[in-house]
């Protein structure tokens, strides 16, 4: 067996027996998770994508396991973008909150099956016609810039959006979720549930992700088993972090700009390849490229908890400054 050969086995047996002890050691159907559990189950995953960075030093070398960690944080940090989305999709469609779990996974799943398609045709697009990575990082840097200016009242509103309007078209649909099923029958007739309609949404609304992640990866690194690996370890690790960050989320006001800076940074970089290959060693590049993906995530995530801090200490100041005999009815 070849290198490649041996690290694609060894990933798909992880993989397997990472599955089976997620959902049969550490989930339980219908059961709400706690805190500490998703807490248990974002470092299970996390833990595992880095043990895999460090196979993938040892059989790969050294270069290629940093671009399998650059490439894992850019799609582990795209993925904190999608949680807020879905957390608007599971309060548009009335989600109980024990089924949050079941749905997910079905979703997640869907939506790796959906991106190793996505990739496979990326990948020999490219191949055949190198020209596309001119196109992907006009569309990078493009993004970037949009996710930059764009305003907090330009939120996704999931019952408006063309997937919806298309399910609501083909297929018959009840505004419930049949006591957690996907599908029921009434008077002989089937119906699909507000879970399946959900599951279908998060599966696609992770593709539309894809389409600014998976270029991204490739400016990265254009390694097949770096872009497969690094999509797949953190669209797995999706479900144990919407459970961990679902209330912190929305907190994070600055996350979108640090994601649009490294996405426009891409980008560039890309568009710029041939004249930054003559002058910087590849391996410099991917340094590089790696600390500006740390530098950009972790600078906007703690911005945003600095700022939430400092704007609640103000308020809290404001409160304190109204006399307590003024009488405030009118």
């Amino acid at each position: 067996m070849t290198t490649d050969q041996i690290t694609y086995l060894v990933f798909g047996i992880v993989l397997v027996v990472a599955l089976v002890f997620d959902l049969g050691l550490m989930s339980k159907k219908g059961q709400k998770v706690t805190i500490r559990q998703a807490l248990y189950q974002t470092f299970f995953w996390v833990g595992l994508a880095l043990a895999f960075f460090v196979f993938m030093w040892i059989e790969k070398g050294e270069g290629l396991a940093l671009e399998y960690l650059s490439a894992y944080l850019m799609e582990w940090s795209l993925s904190i973008d999608n949680i807020f989305v879905f957390i608007l999709i599971f309060s548009a469609f009335g989600v109980k909150e024990k089924n949050y779990g079941r749905v997910l996974l079905a979703g997640i799943l869907m939506a790796i099956v959906f991106r190793i398609i996505f990739i496979t045709v990326g990948v020999a697009l490219v191949e055949q016609f190198h020209w596309i990575l001119y196109i992907f990082g006009v569309f990078l840097v493009y993004t970037g810039y949009k996710m930059f200016v764009a305003k907090d009242d330009e939120e996704f509103k999931p019952e408006e959006s063309k997937v919806y309007k298309i399910l609501k078209k083909i297929l018959p649909l009840v505004a419930h979720d049949g006591d957690g099923k996907y599908s029921i029958r009434i008077d002989g007739k089937k119906f699909y549930t507000n879970l399946f309609v959900v599951v279908i949404m998060l599966a696609a609304i992770d593709l539309v992700f894809a389409l600014d992640s998976i270029p991204a990866v490739m400016g990265i690194s254009r390694d097949k088993l770096v872009i497969y690996t690094s999509n797949i370890f953190a669209v797995l690790g999706l479900r144990s972090l919407f459970f961990l960050l679902r209330g912190a989320v929305s907190k994070f006001d600055f996350l979108q700009q640090g994601i649009a800076i490294v996405l426009v940074f891409i980008g560039v970089k890309m568009l710029c390849e041939k004249w930054i290959n003559q002058v910087v060693d590849k391996q410099i590049q991917v340094i590089i490229s790696l600390g500006v993906i740390m530098v950009c995530i972790t600078g906007s995530i703690f911005y945003s908890l600095f700022i939430d801090k400092k704007n609640a200490r103000i308020k809290a100041d404001e409160s304190e400054d109204i006399p307590d005999d003024i009488d405030v009815n009118i």
